[in-house]
């Protein structure tokens, strides 16, 4: 529900304002350049090279499993693969969205491959220790904090709103056919889980769908549909990939001291140099994880607070430009305004405390780092645009 409410909000800013940029042009057409540029440094340095890093490490548990590497092994394979995917994406955004394709169709067989052994096996929990959950009044957030980046991912669809040729209609559709059927396949394989293992025994696993299959088929079975699942995770990182350079390319256009990342390569199709810095950014992120305890948790920590407070600016922009241009067309409005936009606000604050709050050190380095694009604003990137947004339509300055 609360990605659903989301995806609403993210349609209709994103067939009244298709850009590029995305979540970027939105906040710096509803707060001003400060905030515009602060949102492509975080999203450039914390939020997105931090989501591709995280993911890359899922996919790197899994690779270690079919091909181990020692006890760096999940690291290593994770940045070889945001390096070989980044090198796809400069090929050409048709070359990667055919990549894409094919990875989402396979990691849909995968899932509905794995559901139906999970629900139809019946296996011995792994560990009969009991769990020792909080109960603090942050304790549901920050279980959410991880939950939902399994069905995140529906805000970058608004990074393609200024390449799709008929946004106004296919974006929309994506988001919300896109959601829903995310939705409906983590949850049955979820649940597959949970009749197979039980509570117990999906918290003493890395690679859960491997155990699964080793476990009701064997080692050489669980082998196997690792790898499966190796390809099949490519396909996040490939669209993690694939959208998160749209900023820091806006960057690039906006701000003269980055012209260089507003550079495009083979007739304008993949932004060349945005592309390059995003995935060297992620592979030192990558280093970082492998050298903490736990790789993926402490990227998510690192993250999150950054993310869910630009989340509820973004939620509270959708009010200020019904407030300030009114009449400007929209193709697509959000259902049950303004309570919608109020409910994903809402649930973006309480994140953004829990991250805060209930989350390791990770989350204050994450903090430092954004909050440390103030002063670069401020010593040399107050000075006019590349190119100014114009004033037409009743358009935003």
């Amino acid at each position: 529900m609360i990605t659903l409410i989301g995806a609403l909000c993210y349609a209709e800013l994103g067939t009244t304002y298709p850009h590029a940029g995305g979540e970027y042009h939105f906040l710096r057409k509803a707060y001003g350049r400060e905030l515009g540029f602060l949102f492509a440094w975080g999203r450039m340095t914390v939020m997105q090279s931090g989501s591709i890093a995280a993911v890359a490490f899922v996919y790197g548990d899994y690779a270690s499993f079919v091909v181990p590497a020692g006890p760096f092994g999940p690291g290593i394979h994770a940045a070889l693969a945001v390096i070989g995917l980044s090198l796809l994406q400069l090929i050409g955004t048709q070359e990667g969205s055919r990549a894409q394709l094919a990875l989402t169709s396979a990691t849909v067989l995968v899932v509905l491959i794995i559901a139906v052994i999970g629900l139809t096996t019946s296996l011995p929990p792994l560990s009969n220790s009991p769990s020792a959950l909080p109960t603090s009044i942050g304790a549901p957030g920050l279980a959410m904090v991880f939950v939902l980046l399994t069905y995140g991912g529906w805000s970058e669809a608004a990074y393609l709103s200024g390449e799709v040729r008929h946004a106004k209609h296919d974006i929309p559709r994506a988001l919300l056919l896109g959601t829903m059927a995310v939705t409906a396949l983590y949850l049955l394989s979820n649940f597959a889980y949970i009749v197979a293992f039980g509570l117990e025994g999906l918290r003493h696993s890395k690679v859960i769908a491997a155990d699964l299959v080793a476990m009701a088929a064997g080692a050489d079975s669980a082998t196997a549909v690792a790898a499966i699942i190796c390809i099949t995770s490519l396909s996040t990182l490939n669209a993690t990939i694939l959208t998160g350079a749209r900023s820091i390319y806006a960057l690039g256009r906006s701000y003269p001291t980055f012209a260089v990342l507003g550079r495009s390569a083979y007739g304008g199709r993949a932004p060349r140099n945005a592309v390059l810095l995003q995935a060297g950014i992620a592979t030192v992120l990558i280093a970082f994880g492998a050298l903490s305890r736990d790789g993926f948790q402490s990227l998510i920590e690192y993250t999150a607070p950054v993310f869910w407070a630009f989340m509820l600016l973004v939620g509270v922009s959708l009010f200020i430009f019904r407030w300030k241009d009114p009449h400007r067309v929209r193709p697509f409005r959000v259902p049950l305004y303004p309570v919608t936009p109020l409910l994903f606000c809402a649930t973006s604050g309480y994140l953004l405390y829990a991250s805060l709050v209930y989350t390791g050190a990770g989350a204050l380095v994450g903090v430092v780092i954004l909050l440390a694009g103030i002063p670069i604003f401020h010593l040399g990137l107050r000075h006019r645009p590349l190119k100014r947004p114009t004033r037409s339509g009743g358009q935003l300055p």
